[in-house]
């Protein structure tokens, strides 16, 4: 079991600075966050954690906003009652229901069931709200799917509920492939699910790709999904926040994608492109 290192951030004023903090922490490997009255506290594996990283974060230079900052470590957590504790269902447009076993059911709506661990940190309920609420009006049906760094799978999940053909969802982490797969027979639905990154990814090509991740590896692995989408093919990006949308774009342009669709919540950002 990993150790972690617990930071405790205070941030003043709150908003919006919580949730860009919380967007460049993620691209030094902070993986999840539980929102606070003053700040956030947020969780990084104590292996992966570079100070000199931190603290060359752009936030901290931005004279509109003060934040101050400790830390603790946190060996052997029980994550699985850490995040049940803090895990509340998401809603989209009050017709898809992301929930686990232990919330109640709500009638006429459609309903996603996951067992919330550490993949699924709270500080990722709006680009996944995006990513959904962007599937929503996209033709699923019998389309070869990809769900790139899946987390939880709740996208290869949904994806698979709305009639995809074949769905492959692929995570760096193993807990979150264990959850995945445990995530899939929960739902009734057959997944192919890898432990890798876009370094897997062969000759096998993809109608939608689907990428809820970080801006820097969205950059770097943008021409990778390319190369693998068919032409027509449709990629939804999330895990962006509003800053990062112009670097993005030059790097889509640059590998032929057309920008279809742009939607935002809070300070985070969903693309549609096509190819």
């Amino acid at each position: 079991m990993q150790n972690y290192l617990e930071f405790n951030f205070k941030i003043s004023p709150l908003q919006p600075w919580n949730e860009i903090l919380m967007a460049e922490l993620i691209q030094i490997g902070f993986d999840s966050f539980t929102e606070e009255i003053e700040g956030i506290l947020g969780y990084i594996q104590k292996d992966l954690f570079n100070e000199d990283e931190l603290k060359s974060l752009s936030i901290f230079e931005n004279e509109n906003v003060k934040i101050e900052y400790s830390f603790q470590e946190m060996p052997n957590i029980n994550w699985n009652e850490e995040w049940e504790k803090n895990f509340s269902p998401i809603n989209i447009d009050d017709k898809v229901l992301i929930r686990a076993e232990f919330h109640e059911s709500v009638p006429g709506m459609h309903e996603i069931i996951i067992q919330p661990k550490m993949s699924f940190g709270t500080g990722h309920h709006p680009t996944t709200h995006l990513m959904i609420q962007q599937m929503m009006e996209m033709d699923l049906k019998d389309k070869k799917i990809l769900d790139m760094g899946c987390g939880t799978s709740v996208l290869a999940i949904y994806a698979k509920q709305q009639g995809a053909g074949n769905v492959t969802a692929i995570d760096i982490d193993e807990w979150s492939v264990e959850n995945s797969k445990e995530n899939a027979v929960r739902n009734g639905v057959e997944l192919h699910i890898e432990l890798g990154t876009a370094e897997n990814l062969g000759k096998e090509n993809f109608d939608i790709i689907l990428a809820n991740i970080n801006r820097n590896i969205l950059i770097s692995d943008i021409p990778t999904y390319v190369s693998v989408l068919n032409d027509g093919g449709q990629l939804l990006l999330s895990g962006l926040c509003f800053f990062d949308v112009d670097d993005i774009l030059e790097v889509c342009k640059e590998n032929k994608l057309e920008l279809k669709k742009q939607i935002q919540r809070e300070e985070w950002v969903s693309l549609l492109l096509e190819k």
